[in-house]
């Protein structure tokens, strides 16, 4: 998702480099010979699969990557990249799968290049970090025992997250960006995009709700570094049979840090929720299992609990506006923009019509069912 602070300025900077440009600087930057490079989707940044040659006498080590170039705004914010990569470096040594970043020549995490578009020279920070195996979750049905584990996940991202320490750690403050659950009302100045429809109406409403409702407690949420994005294919599985011989999934990978902010434990398992109910076939049933794997590392607070439902709606404001006015600005992507609106406004509006206290009813008592060893 989005990287830097101005959403407006940022969509209007996305990279855009030919295949052949990125095999360039893979070369130039970090000494590597490529065999073949091709693209990532990617929402703001630009994203390339790198497959490289092994030098002469070496038989292990990867040979896949993924190399990331930055927006020229999130370009002009190095140490806030800085840190998300030092986050990924260490989370992976805590154990989670996540990529291992591969040094420049000069030894560094990251490297500015500079191109002349002409009229103007352009910075673009760069990125390589190894390819992690396995399928997003968006691609295979979503089980209770799989959102579960990835409510689990959630919590201990964050609660490991405690221990992580930067002398720029400060940077993570993002006041005014617009994936930050607290920020929900800065959607107000993107509501054009949707034009005047029901749509609108449903957003603006919980724009209102969200001002009334989670502004006036923020000071009663518990306070940590979110990663921000878990959505369905930043979550990576890989498969192996049960004693049964159906499908069981692990975890294989976790991308894409570049939302990282300093939020609120009930921010990351709203987004969570919300993300997981996309994909889900029974999706306002998904949240009370995401809500009780997160629960079993850090329990919700009441305040907490009683401002899900308004977060996880708010996160599908957040998710639907911006998609559709980033759409506009950028077209050709649509397809990959546009992902969570095939399903998303319908999921919003359902849980509009069931109302608050019928979806909190499933979400807490399917969340409950598992304290007894019998899940719903």
């Amino acid at each position: 998702m989005s990287s830097g602070d101005d959403q407006r300025s940022q969509a209007s900077a996305k990279p855009a480099f030919s295949e052949a440009q990125a095999c360039a600087l893979v070369e130039s930057v970090y000494g590597f010979k490529v065999s073949k490079i091709q693209p990532l989707p990617s929402y703001d940044d630009q994203n390339f699969c790198v497959c490289i040659l092994r030098t002469e006498g070496t038989t292990d080590g990867p040979t896949e990557y993924v190399f990331k170039i930055s927006n020229t705004e999130s370009s002009k914010t190095p140490d806030l990249t800085e840190v998300q990569t030092h986050v990924i470096m260490f989370l992976q040594e805590a154990g989670f799968p996540t990529s291992s970043v591969c040094r420049t020549k000069g030894d560094n995490l990251t490297s500015l290049v500079s191109v002349d578009g002409g009229s103007e020279i352009k910075s673009y920070l760069v990125r390589l970090l190894t390819y992690l195996p396995g399928r997003p979750i968006a691609e295979i049905p979503v089980s209770p025992q799989l959102a579960y584990e990835i409510g689990r996940l959630a919590a201990k991202l964050d609660k490991t997250l405690e221990k992580f320490h930067h002398p720029e750690l400060s940077c993570l403050r993002r006041e005014n960006f617009i994936w930050n659950l607290k920020n929900v009302p800065l959607l107000e100045k993107y509501l054009y995009a949707l034009g005047q429809d029901r749509n609108r109406e449903l957003v603006e409403q919980v724009i209102r709700l969200f001002k009334d409702e989670v502004m006036t407690n923020l000071s009663h949420f518990r306070e940590c570094i979110n990663h921000g994005d878990l959505n369905d294919h930043n979550i990576l599985v890989e498969s192996s049979k049960s004693a049964f011989g159906d499908a069981v999934y692990q975890v294989s990978g976790i991308l894409d840090f570049d939302d990282m902010s300093y939020g609120y434990y009930v921010f990351e398992v709203a987004i969570t929720i919300m993300y997981m109910m996309i994909e889900s076939k029974d999706p306002i049933q998904v949240g009370g299992h995401v809500l009780a794997g997160f629960e079993s590392i850090i329990p919700l607070t009441p305040v907490e609990r009683g401002a899900l439902f308004l977060l996880v709606c708010s996160r599908f404001c957040q998710s639907l506006v911006m998609a559709t006015y980033s759409c506009q600005l950028h077209p050709e992507n649509e397809e990959y923009l546009m992902i969570t609106a095939k399903t998303g406004w319908k999921h919003l509006q359902q849980m509009f019509d069931m109302g608050r206290k019928a979806v909190e009813e499933i979400w807490f008592n399917t969340a409950k069912s598992y304290e007894s060893g019998i899940s719903m």
